[in-house]
């Protein structure tokens, strides 16, 4: 998918809201269990319900994976089940040696072809240059995240007193550009939003932690927007597990629409519908 068709279906939509489809086997309806695939049954319930109010779909690969194959064939029907309209994230955070990266690049953007995948950045270029020689294809690099131990490492100075994240940010940015490379910025980190929106004012951001974890879409977007909206505000529990019954699916429809309806208010005021 292109920035150009991404910006598009934002608009179309009045929605930047990304679904989170981290499908745990211990929390879906018991229902469905009873099912040849209850995984791929629950994610088509989900994508039928909230398609209409988001603009992308992020699998969290380890929910999938830990499976086996059977996993795997969960997420490649659960991929392929995702309208074209919408964009399709891998969350798989990998990153490693190019030759390597090459290869999860072939299984992300050729087997499941999905249009971006997570990566980490620790191990430098080289191991993520191998996923940008993709056309029409993203990399979303771990930039600033909400959980706990970011404060390990990202917030570590140099003598000059830059924080580590700002560096990753600068010197990734030269690595691609605003039209194949985007960054993940946690939503409970409102301040810092601002912050990574200084160092790369024409990245889009997927920002997680809106909704269960309890980040303000509000500050997300006063603190994150860009000309071109910029943002890709993910949702997974709040919205998937809205209810553990025969109505899952429409409860899980109107989370979205919720959201949506908020996002819209958002695209309204900032007249960028």
């Amino acid at each position: 998918m292109t920035r150009q068709a991404l910006i598009d279906q934002i608009r179309a939509k009045k929605s930047f809201l990304c679904v989170g489809l981290d499908t745990d086997l211990t929390k879906i309806p018991a229902h469905l269990l009873e099912t040849e695939d209850p995984i791929f049954e629950f994610n088509k319930a989900i994508i039928d319900a909230t398609k209409d109010f988001c603009v992308a779909y992020k699998p969290n690969i380890a929910f999938y994976e830990c499976l086996g194959p059977k996993g795997w064939e969960s997420l490649k029907k659960t991929i392929d089940y995702i309208p074209s309209t919408c964009m399709t994230i891998a969350d798989a955070k990998r990153g490693d040696i190019g030759n390597t990266s090459l290869y999860y690049a072939k299984t992300f953007f050729e087997y499941l072809n999905c249009d971006a995948v997570t990566v980490a950045p620790y191990m430098g270029e080289d191991s993520v240059t191998p996923f940008q020689e993709y056309k029409d294809k993203w990399v979303i690099l771990l930039a600033l995240t909400s959980n706990k131990g970011a404060l390990d490492f990202q917030f570590m100075t140099d003598v000059n007193g830059e924080e580590l994240y700002k560096k990753v940010l600068r010197k990734s940015s030269k690595w691609g550009s605003a039209d194949n490379l985007m960054y993940v910025v946690g939503a409970t980190r409102a301040e810092g939003i601002a912050e990574v929106r200084k160092v790369v004012p024409n990245h889009f951001f997927l920002v997680p932690g809106v909704g269960a974890q309890g980040g303000s879409l509000e500050d997300v977007a006063n603190y994150g927007w860009n000309a071109d909206c910029g943002l890709l505000v993910n949702a997974s529990r709040s919205i998937i597990y809205a209810s553990s019954g025969l109505d899952f699916a429409d409860k899980a429809g109107q989370e979205a629409q919720a959201l949506q309806a908020e996002m819209e208010q958002i695209l309204v005021a900032k007249h960028f519908v």
